[in-house]
C-alpha cells in the first residue's frame, strides 16, 4: 500500500486546528465589549456591566456593611463576574469607580466620612490586581458627569455641570470637554461650599456648606426647623422626627402640605443662589439635576430656576437650562462605567 503523502497527513492534522482557531477567532470579534462600574455608597454598593451603547447587561446592589474590608468585596465581585462572563457574549475591557473623595490622580479613596472602610484606600490597585484589567476611580457625582456625557443627555455638549442629589449634595463639572480636577484630583466640591456663615453643621467638619441645605438630609432639617417655628397645620407633625425623611416631605408636599412646601421652595431658592454662582464662574450650558432628591420635578426645579435667574450675573441671565438628567435609575453605575470609556477612547 503506497504511504499517505506528507503534505496530505499535514494538512489533515492542521485543517481541524485551523479551522478551530478560526471560530474561536470569529466568536471573539463578535463578543461586545463591555465595562464595569461600581458606584460605592455609604450604604450600598451598585455595579453593572454596560456597553458602549449604554445597554446594560448586568445591575445589581449589596450593602457595604456585608464587607468588613474592600479587598473581600472586590473578590467577590470577580466572583460572580465571571459567572456572568461565561453565560454573555460579552468582553470586559475595564472596571471603573464612583466613590465618595474617589481621587482619580491617586486610584484612591481618601478618608470617606460616610463608609465604613476607613483611612485612605488603593481602591484602584486592588481592582488591578484582581481583574488583571486598567481600573480607574474618581469622586462619584465627577463619575456621573462622564454618564451623562457619554449616555445622557450631555452628548455633544462641551460645557455642563452635574449636581447629583441624595444624601448629600455632589458635583461634576466639565469645560471644554473635560472633567474639572484640579491639580489634586479634588476639585469641584459645590456641596461644600459655604452659603451661610456659622449655619448648619455639615459631615465636613464645617458650618454652613450647601450640602445642609440642598440634599435629602437638609430638607428634612428644614422641614423641621419650620415644624418648630411655624404654626401652620401639616401631617408631618404626626411623624417622630428620627422617621421624618425627604420622600416623606416630598409626599407630603403632593398633598398641599404648607411646612412641606415650604421646605421645597426654601431648598430651591438656596440651591438657585449657588448655582447662579456657580454659572458666573463655569460658564455651562446646561446643568443636570441627579439623584432621589432631583425627582421632586417642579416642586425643585421651578423655585431653583427662578431663584438662579433672579441671581445671575446680567451677562449669563437666560443662556443656561436646568435639566433633569436622562440617565435611568441607576445612573451612578452609567457614570462609573462610562468612566473606562472616557479613559479607553480606543476601545
Amino acid at each position: 500500500m503506497r504511504d499517505r503523502p506528507i503534505g496530505l497527513s499535514f494538512f489533515c492534522y492542521l485543517y481541524p486546528v485551523l479551522l478551530s482557531n478560526i471560530i474561536e477567532n470569529k466568536y471573539n470579534i463578535m463578543k461586545t465589549k463591555v465595562s464595569l462600574g461600581i458606584d460605592i455608597g455609604g450604604t450600598n454598593i451598585a455595579y453593572g456591566l454596560i456597553d458602549k451603547e449604554g445597554n446594560c447587561i448586568l445591575n445589581d446592589s449589596r450593602p457595604i456593611a456585608s464587607y468588613n474590608t474592600p479587598q473581600e468585596f472586590i473578590a467577590n465581585l470577580h466572583q460572580e463576574i465571571d459567572q456572568c462572563l461565561a453565560t454573555h457574549n460579552v468582553e470586559l475591557i475595564g472596571v471603573g469607580a464612583g466613590a465618595p473623595n474617589g481621587n482619580y490622580f491617586n486610584g484612591t479613596i481618601e478618608n470617606a466620612a460616610n463608609l465604613n472602610w476607613k483611612g485612605t484606600i488603593p481602591f484602584v490597585e486592588l481592582l488591578e490586581k484582581e481583574f488583571h484589567l486598567p481600573a480607574f476611580i474618581t469622586n462619584d457625582a465627577k463619575a456621573a458627569a462622564l454618564g451623562e456625557m457619554i449616555y445622557g443627555g450631555a452628548k455633544g455638549m462641551k460645557n455642563f455641570a452635574v449636581i447629583t442629589l441624595g444624601t448629600g449634595l455632589g458635583s461634576g463639572i466639565v469645560i471644554n470637554g473635560e472633567l474639572v480636577y484640579g491639580h489634586d484630583g479634588l476639585a469641584g466640591e459645590l456641596g461644600h461650599t459655604i452659603v451661610k456663615p456659622n449655619g448648619r453643621y455639615c459631615n465636613c467638619g464645617r458650618r454652613g456648606c450647601l450640602e445642609t441645605f440642598v440634599s435629602a438630609t437638609g430638607i428634612k432639617r428644614t422641614a423641621c426647623e419650620l415644624l418648630a417655628v411655624e404654626n401652620n397645620p401639616s401631617k408631618l407633625r404626626d411623624i417622630p422626627y428620627n422617621e421624618i425623611t425627604a420622600k416623606k416631605v416630598y409626599d407630603a408636599a403632593q398633598t398641599g402640605d404648607p411646612i412641606a412646601l415650604d421646605a421645597f421652595r426654601i431648598t430651591g431658592e438656596v440651591l438657585g443662589a449657588a448655582l447662579a454662582n456657580l454659572v458666573a464662574i463655569t460658564s455651562p450650558e446646561a446643568i443636570f439635576l441627579q439623584g432621589g432628591v432631583a425627582n421632586a420635578g417642579e416642586w425643585l426645579f421651578k423655585t431653583t430656576h427662578e431663584q438662579m435667574e433672579a441671581n445671575m450675573l446680567y451677562l449669563f441671565k437666560q443662556k443656561v437650562k436646568i435639566l433633569r438628567s436622562s440617565l435611568p435609575s441607576n445612573a451612578a453605575i452609567y457614570g462609573a462605567a462610562a468612566l473606562v470609556w472616557n479613559e479607553l477612547k480606543e476601545a
